[in-house]
């Protein structure tokens, strides 16, 4: 309701008008007004599997076309980043692992190399764990590649491209789980090496891995690279540019595909990146199919790298050799899974009470951090993957923040979708692969 008031002023009158709510004639009519035609609003997840996941979609659509697009997210919120805070530094890599869920071991790696930093033995770290390192990131990026392309086919309805694409992400998960234990969610990379040295069986499992992928992943191409239904659904969809990726700040495959070679392991190399030969691929597409093909030839490169990777490992320890920052431990495999081994125990506690005292000091208290802060970054399935690490001097972080890609990427979904078609939303949003266990941290 609406009442209005005349008051006499100096010179003439004054009209107050007052507005005491309800009023939702006047506002639909205003509306109606300013914006005239039908307009519908369509919530699009977070059900929906096209949303991977937990990702809301609110489209305005006039008819098929979509007028607006907007992401709602938080559906997901775990608190990984608040709960870092109220751990040590060794227990943080089990939370960062579960951010980007479908690339754990970059999560964890970006994190090690901050904490390393920090504690200024970067240089310290053994060759042999930051070759292992890096191979198990690249496997990691074949994985997760492969997941983008096997849903992203599921949801315009290729079936096929979802078994092909699961069927080889369970060999290499079946790899992972040999050497730490776990398929998922691995807490492997430690910060100053790893928790355990590759056991005698992962090689071979390795080198036949790397015999099949190729043939694998030609499957996956023949089904797909020249299928007519498949490039009538991604090409010319989700387009973006150039400058548009540079003012959302997009990373990743997406950025790639407008033709800018950029790649945080040729731009910023990492983990000893500048050793190893490979291409940084690029396309001129500027949409889904391009991205598409980025990261079916990516595969192919990460192939390479894990080759090169098994041809550098050299024996040697993989943690470093500084024992007040070592993690200590000396892991074997026994009939109740991987643990300590029976000689680390007899020896810290029945010959060296301070072997003990140093062990239970590590493992309750953890290592101390000198007070300072640093940002790293590497390049993940999804782009810069980035940890802004800020420590004050103590055994727990002052606080940890993740630069993840997905979160940043999903900025780009209105510039892709608005003006397209609602089934069009559907490639546009598989192409940027974005992982919402990285946004909703």
């Amino acid at each position: 309701m609406s009442t209005s008031r005349t008051t006499p002023q100096a010179g003439g009158t004054d009209t107050v008008v007052m507005v005491g709510g309800q009023d939702w004639d006047q506002v639909v009519t205003a509306a109606a007004e300013a914006q005239p035609g039908e307009r519908i609003v369509v919530n699009m997840g977070p059900q929906h599997p096209s949303t991977h996941g937990v990702l809301r979609l609110i489209l305005e659509i006039e008819g098929e076309t979509i007028t607006e697009a907007r992401c709602g997210i938080g559906y997901l919120h775990t608190g990984i980043e608040k709960n870092l805070e109220y751990r040590t530094w060794a227990q943080g890599v089990t939370f960062v692992t579960r951010m980007d869920y479908l690339s754990p071991f970059f999560n964890e790696t970006v994190y090690c190399l901050g904490v390393e930093k920090l504690l200024g033995v970067t240089n310290a770290i053994p060759e042999r764990a930051s070759v292992i390192r890096v191979m198990m990131m690249e496997l990691n990026r074949i994985s997760s590649h492969l997941v983008a392309i096997a849903t992203g086919g599921m949801e315009l309805g290729a079936m096929s491209a979802m078994f092909y694409g699961f069927r080889e992400r369970e060999q290499i998960l079946s790899v992972f789980e040999t050497i730490t234990g776990l398929r998922m969610n691995h807490a492997y990379i430690r910060p100053g090496g790893l928790v355990a040295d590759l056991p005698d069986e992962a090689i071979p499992q390795l080198r036949d891995l790397l015999k099949l992928l190729p043939k694998r992943l030609r499957d996956l191409e023949n089904l797909l690279t020249e299928n007519d239904i498949w490039k009538a659904r991604t090409q010319g969809i989700g387009y973006l540019d150039l400058a548009g990726c540079m003012a959302l700040g997009v990373t990743g495959p997406v950025l790639r595909s407008t033709g800018l070679a950029h790649d945080l392991r040729r731009a910023q190399p990492y983990c000893g990146y500048e050793n190893y030969d490979f291409d940084v691929i690029t396309d001129h597409g500027h949409d889904a199919y391009g991205r598409y093909l980025i990261r079916v030839k990516e595969m192919r490169e990460s192939i390479k790298i894990v080759e090169q990777c098994l041809d550098r490992l050299q024996p040697g320890p993989v943690m470093i050799a500084d024992k007040k920052l070592a993690w200590p431990a000396d892991l074997s495999l026994g009939p109740d899974g991987l643990g300590n081994s029976p000689e680390h125990i007899a020896k810290i506690m029945g010959h060296s009470m301070e072997g003990l005292i140093h062990h239970f000091k590590l493992v309750t208290e953890g290592i101390r951090v000198p007070p300072g802060q640093v940002y790293v970054a590497v390049e993940s399935p999804r782009g810069e993957l980035g940890a802004h690490i800020v420590s004050d001097g103590g055994t727990r972080p002052y606080r940890v923040h993740y630069r993840d890609p997905s979160f940043t990427n999903l900025q780009a979904v209105a510039a892709m979708c608005e003006g397209a078609m609602i089934a069009d939303a559907i490639s546009a949003v598989a192409s940027i692969d974005p992982v919402m266990g990285g946004v909703d941290r």
